[in-house]
């Protein structure tokens, strides 16, 4: 076994024990962290799975949004159990997807066209669930109903542990699909893509198809990650899950850590989660405003300095090191 996998066994090990450790009445909180770093990570790695091909999406709050609210209002109005809700939000999300992205491919929308594009696609969704107050609470937002302590066929938990627990799962089952993903023909195929779309057809390689299928991959992740976090925060809110904030947070945190490396996204959703609760806690409600400028500066240095990302940087330059050394 290398030592990048014992490492990597003993990182696990580790967050598989974490919520058991004394940590001195910061228990419930670091366990509160820690779920939301697991689940903006998965959200993270699905918006790389199009980002580091060259789609470039703004608008991934619309696919968030819509999961998170899917399933909310088919509990809250029907009834009907997140666990059925799930598959319906990703393929609402998938429709959404190709309605966006068949026109953008069949009319060669791509670049910083293709960004202002989705940019407005997910404005036009914040704005529809603010319209739509009757169902979805306008700008209030909206609570999901509650079912007792705990409730498997809610997915409702007083116990954070479980959805913990939960969150590392589906964590994990995100670095499993962005690393099939990677040693799979369809990176290759999306890599000419993405360099230039002409020669990759002129080679036989079916361009509108492969850009449909990935963005359809990733809006199915996002919406599954977008009910994930409905269910563990139990509030809706368009503001915080469809609109433009939260889909520059996702591209921030990917962009920080690095999009063209596994744990890229979830390095850099880690800053951004542990910079967010330090300035929540430094600063309260004076300021306001401070993160969202000291994360704009960082962008701007990052992208100047380290266009890799911090974990892409690290990794490259140790990658380069080894060989020198042997």
């Amino acid at each position: 076994m290398t030592t990048g996998r014992v490492l990597a066994a003993l990182v696990l090990a580790a967050l598989g024990v974490a919520p058991f450790v004394p940590m001195g009445g910061m228990g419930e909180y670091v366990i509160f962290v820690m779920v939301q770093v697991f689940i903006w990570s998965f959200i993270g790695n699905a918006w790389s799975l199009m980002g580091r091909f060259g789609l470039v999406s703004l608008g991934h709050g619309a696919f968030l949004g819509v999961g998170a609210y899917t399933t909310t209002l088919l509990w809250n109005f029907y009834g009907l159990t997140p666990w059925v809700g799930v598959i319906v939000a990703m393929a609402a999300a998938v429709v959404l997807a190709l309605v966006v992205a068949y026109p953008c491919s069949r009319f060669g929308i791509v670049g910083h066209y293709f960004g202002l594009v989705t940019l407005a696609v997910g404005e036009v969704i914040r704005l529809l669930l603010i319209a739509e107050r009757d169902w979805t609470g306008g700008s209030l937002g909206l609570t999901l109903k509650t079912a007792g302590d705990a409730s498997f066929y809610a997915v409702q938990y007083a116990d954070k542990r479980v959805f913990y627990y939960g969150a590392f799962v589906v964590w994990l089952l995100g670095l499993w699909v962005w690393h099939r993903l990677d040693r799979s023909m369809a990176r290759a195929a999306m890599e000419a893509i993405g360099e230039d779309e002409t020669a990759a057809a002129s080679v036989g390689i079916h361009v509108s198809r492969f850009k449909l299928a990935i963005t359809s991959l990733s809006a199915a992740l996002t919406a599954f990650g977008g009910v994930v976090y409905a269910q563990y925060i139990a509030y809706v809110n368009p503001e915080t899950l469809a609109g433009v904030g939260v889909s520059l947070r996702i591209v921030f945190a990917v962009v920080l850590g690095g999009m063209y490396s596994l744990l890229g996204p979830t390095v850099g959703t880690a800053l951004t989660i542990s910079l967010s609760e330090y300035l929540r806690v430094k600063f309260g409600v004076h300021f306001i405003g401070m993160a969202e400028t000291i994360y704009g500066l960082i962008l701007v240095v990052f992208i100047i300095f380290l266009p890799s990302g911090i974990y892409g940087s690290l990794r490259g330059l140790l990658v380069r090191r080894t060989p020198a050394r042997a």
